[in-house]
């Protein structure tokens, strides 16, 4: 009897623990954003919708998330509304403290932590963290990798392509024998105002760089971190304001511009003897496109080009550049679906058939959209403008799902899913965390809230695990995909919501980055790459875009008096984090009419000439900028932050924040 009795008292204390956890964290019927982490109360696992959705889904249910469920048609209809400023008494302290306290903590305790003014020591004292992040880094590369590609910071030693194993894309895509952390680096140098040590790099890439290499790698991996870097550092060098300091090289004469127009040069077979125009993925630097090469590429790596290929092509006076990337943008716009608007993630670039028919915002397709929006940030050509409207009209129809508002009503809070491209319906429930720069997108459009909102679902993963797993299934509660290779995604979005909103919640973000990097990724010789953010286990890899962009962000977002913030010159950064000049000189387009469909070169993807280089013609970079597009500076200074300067997340997406570590 008294074993029984035993076991009847052990259920009934369980059942009520299982009661106040109800009552005390809110997880009623309604079941919010909260119960989509791994907070394991005892609830039965999400279940799919009725419906045709993927295998891996398991058997459907009647009940599931909002997330799970497809869109009702037309409901995203008027979602790209003006932001709401917030009413009468939304704003105070009160109520950010009823915000973020959650129910189960003292809103004292969450006011103090998040909604407190940062205090300019601490912003100090992380400002200098992250650029001693950033030099801890670049010193440590230099004293035991350069002149290789990347540093291995566990066994201090360079890196460089994998001669041994071709077919090792991962390191060889991206892996050129062109020093390439150190080119990386150059721009990063120069917002840190170091402008001894980004002399010094400067004259190294001109004296030790060369392109005339037997290297294959991805037409996209170039283009963004190497072509990117030389044309930002030439900008920087050439900018007759100097607002970095003193930047100027001595008897410069325009040696990145060169050794630009010299890389895209050994580019440009990749748009060659292409059927849809759309470009092969790799090409080697000497010889042009392998005979072996493969015919798919994703949609974000053919057509994320037209920043850099359009900056260059400006620069010089020659259109050759601009028109290869664009022609690319138009032909995979033009496969999109009849139905949806959308695209998928990876095509035959012979046939334009659609290989891969996924359509999300992570890998395969995140820059694509991009681009599209910063193509006419810098170049002001409509139709870039009108494509992006159009995308971002589809993305919201289809890939949106959950309520419609950030910050109020019921059910789940927004979440942007994987579809098929031709009928809109769920294909998996995993998120990768390159979507994390999706907020930050949108706060160049202007749609702040959903950005606010879908930030703090990336964060809340952070803080879960220190880091963000390369994929995360939102159903099952935990990543797919466990590797973290120091991406800047999630810090990128952190510092533009930062910049728009002057919010310091975003500054509580950004320490915790800092100090999970610090704690969890640094090793003997650098950071490495997390192989499992879990058991924090690494991999002896520092990627190249650790010190172009993570640390980068990581300094802008504490640097409050960066020349970036104050010099009065509006900024943009590429997918790689390069900074470029919105400058009026890059929106003169000598050449407008030969992009139209009629315009002067065969659409049938014949061969594209080769433009000689003995002379460059060179238009350098202007003080003057054009007062243009005031509302993707809504993450600019002053005054037009005002009515954004208290809005947070609500306490349903932030409150359990703290519950998941």
């Amino acid at each position: 009897m008294q074993w029984r009795a035993l076991v009847l008292g052990l259920v009934l204390l369980r059942l009520g623990l299982h009661g106040v956890l109800w009552l005390v964290f809110g997880l009623g019927p309604s079941m919010g954003f909260y119960q989509r982490f791994p907070l394991s109360f005892g609830f039965q696992r999400l279940r799919a919708p009725d419906g045709p959705v993927s295998p891996a889904l398991g058997s459907a249910g009647p009940s599931g998330p909002s997330w799970l469920q497809p869109p009702v048609p037309g409901a995203a209809a008027g979602r790209r509304r003006a932001p709401r400023r917030p009413g009468p008494g939304m704003c105070g302290p009160a109520h950010w403290g009823y915000v973020l306290g959650g129910r189960g903590r003292g809103p004292d305790e969450y006011e103090k932590r998040y909604s407190g003014a940062f205090p300019p020591q601490l912003r100090a004292q992380m400002r200098d963290l992250a650029r001693g992040m950033f030099v801890f880094g670049y010193d440590n590369y230099m004293a035991h990798a350069f002149p290789q590609d990347e540093l291995n910071p566990i066994h201090c030693r360079g890196r460089g392509p994998d001669r041994g194993d071709p077919s090792n894309l991962n390191i060889n895509d991206v892996l050129g024998n062109y020093s390439l952390t150190l080119v990386d680096a150059l721009d990063t140098l120069a917002i840190m105002g170091n402008s001894s040590e980004f002399q010094k790099a400067v004259k190294l890439v001109i004296n030790t760089v060369s392109f005339d290499k037997d290297s294959t790698v991805q037409v996209f991996e170039a283009t963004i971190r190497v072509l990117g870097s030389l044309l930002s550092a030439h900008r920087i060098i050439t900018d007759s304001k100097q607002p970095f300091g003193d930047m100027t090289i001595k008897d410069y004469d325009n040696e990145l511009l060169h050794m630009a127009h010299d890389l895209a040069v050994r580019l440009l077979p990749a748009f060659e003897n292409t059927k849809t125009g759309i470009p092969y993925p790799r090409v080697n630097l000497k010889t042009g496109v392998p005979p072996d090469s493969n015919n798919e590429t994703c949609t974000a790596g053919a057509g994320s080009l037209l920043v850099e290929f359009g900056i260059l092509s400006r620069l010089l006076g020659d259109s050759t550049f601009e028109w290869v990337a664009r022609r690319a943008v138009k032909a995979l716009w033009n496969l999109r679906s009849n139905d949806t608007g959308l695209l998928g993630n990876v095509v035959n670039i012979q046939t334009g058939h659609w290989v891969g028919k996924q359509s999300g915002l992570g890998a395969g397709l995140d820059s694509f959209y991009e681009y599209l929006l910063k193509s006419y940030i810098l170049f002001g050509e409509k139709e870039d403008l009108e494509m992006f409207n159009a995308a971002y009209r589809s993305i919201q129809n289809y890939l949106r799902r959950g309520r419609e508002a950030c910050n109020e009503g019921e059910g789940d809070p927004p979440l942007y899913v994987n579809v098929n491209m031709f009928s809109g319906q769920l294909m998996n429930t995993w998120i990768d965390s390159l979507q994390a720069f999706f907020p930050g997108l949108q706060v160049l459009i202007g749609d702040v809230e959903d950005a606010i909102c879908l930030h703090a679902f990336y964060y809340a993963i952070w803080k879960r695990y220190g880091a963000l797993p390369e994929r995360y299934n939102w159903q099952l509660q935990a990543p797919d995909v466990l590797f973290y290779p120091l991406r800047p995604e999630l810090v990128e979005s952190t510092y533009l919501l930062y910049q728009a909103t002057k919010n310091p919640f975003y500054l509580h973000v950004g320490m915790d980055i800092l100090q999970s990097l610090e704690k969890y990724t640094k090793v003997k010789c650098g950071y490495a790459t997390l192989h499992h953010v879990i058991d924090k286990s690494k991999e002896d890899r520092m990627e190249s875009f650790f010190l172009s962009e993570t640390c980068k962000y990581l300094y802008l977002l504490f640097d409050e008096e960066n020349p970036v913030h104050k010099s009065g010159t509006k900024y943009m950064f590429t997918t790689e984090g390069h900074i470029v000049s919105v400058d009026k000189h890059l929106r003169e387009s000598p050449w407008k009419e030969f992009f139209s469909e009629d315009g002067g070169q065969d659409q049938e993807g014949k061969s594209v000439p080769r433009p000689k280089s003995p002379e460059l013609k060179v238009i350098n970079s202007s003080s003057n900028v054009s007062g243009f597009l005031q509302r993707w500076f809504l993450c600019g200074r002053g005054e037009n932050n005002t009515n954004w300067s208290f809005r947070v997340p609500d306490r349903r997406l932030v409150a359990h924040l703290d519950w998941v570590v």
